[in-house]
């Protein structure tokens, strides 16, 4: 079984309604799509302190309208509110009604002074697809990528937002966790100007070997990617890093 993937770069307007309907916009430009990335904190744009937007705001309504239209789990980036407070989050649309999946676990420098950090890994189910959920600063740690990994995940999905000049960091950490991972990574990066910050997008699908599948250029659009199963096994035979992975041995200093 196939699983065709969507990762969307779109410019936030850090309104809600706005961006609200720049991911309806995605959605229509990802025909045939069963999954769609978009970026961290797309729902009133990266800044600090975060815009925070209720998991029921029946502004969102018009993305689960979009996603059940079209047949496909849209992943959208939002900051909620939760028992232990703000988080950096991401909300499925397309279950059945928005569904908050994931928190980031990793947030990042100045973020920790508006936000906790998420408590759990998550993988949810797309078609029969084991997709593990990140958020940015997560996918700096290959023990992150690794722990969704080993607990099934064929799929990387990546929310980012970094900003301009760190292209080099972004790319090589999304093929490095495709590759000793043995699975594909779905990257959907922010891209132009929210509260006087610039961010260059990077939205690309990696094979399990770390190879660019689709990619976006500069600006805004979607890059689509059918993934293959057969593929993925095969990689993870021919490169058995995540089968073959080990306790950390201790370290002796000599």
């Amino acid at each position: 079984m196939t699983l065709t993937v969507a990762a969307g770069q779109f410019a936030s307007a850090g309104d809600v309604e706005t961006d609200v309907a720049a991911v309806v916009r995605a959605i229509e430009s990802s025909p045939g799509a069963d999954l769609l990335v978009m970026p961290e904190l797309f729902l009133g744009g990266y800044r600090l302190p975060p815009i925070v937007v209720g998991e029921s705001d029946p502004r969102l309504q018009p993305i689960e309208d979009a996603a059940a239209a079209a047949g496909l789990v849209a992943l959208v980036g939002a900051c909620l509110d939760g028992p232990h407070g703000f988080t950096i989050s991401t909300l499925a649309f397309g279950r059945g009604a928005p569904e908050r999946v994931y928190d980031k676990q990793n947030p990042c420098g100045d973020e920790n002074a508006h936000v906790v950090p998420g408590r759990d890994g998550v993988v949810i189910d797309v078609k029969g697809w084991a997709v593990g959920l990140s958020i940015c600063y997560d996918g700096c740690f290959p023990e992150h990528a690794r722990s969704l990994a080993l607990a099934g995940a064929e799929v990387y999905a990546a929310s980012v937002a970094y900003f301009a000049g760190s292209a080099h960091r972004r790319e090589l950490y999304y093929r490095a966790r495709a590759l000793e991972n043995g699975m594909y990574a779905v990257v959907s990066g922010l891209t132009g100007s929210v509260a006087g910050a610039e961010f260059d997008g990077g939205s690309a699908i990696y094979d399990p070997e770390g190879r660019v599948v689709a990619e976006v250029g500069p600006g805004e659009g979607v890059a689509t990617a059918t993934l293959d199963r057969p593929l993925l096994k095969a990689t993870r035979a021919q490169h058995p890093m995540l089968a073959d992975v080990r306790e950390p041995a201790p370290v002796v200093r000599r």
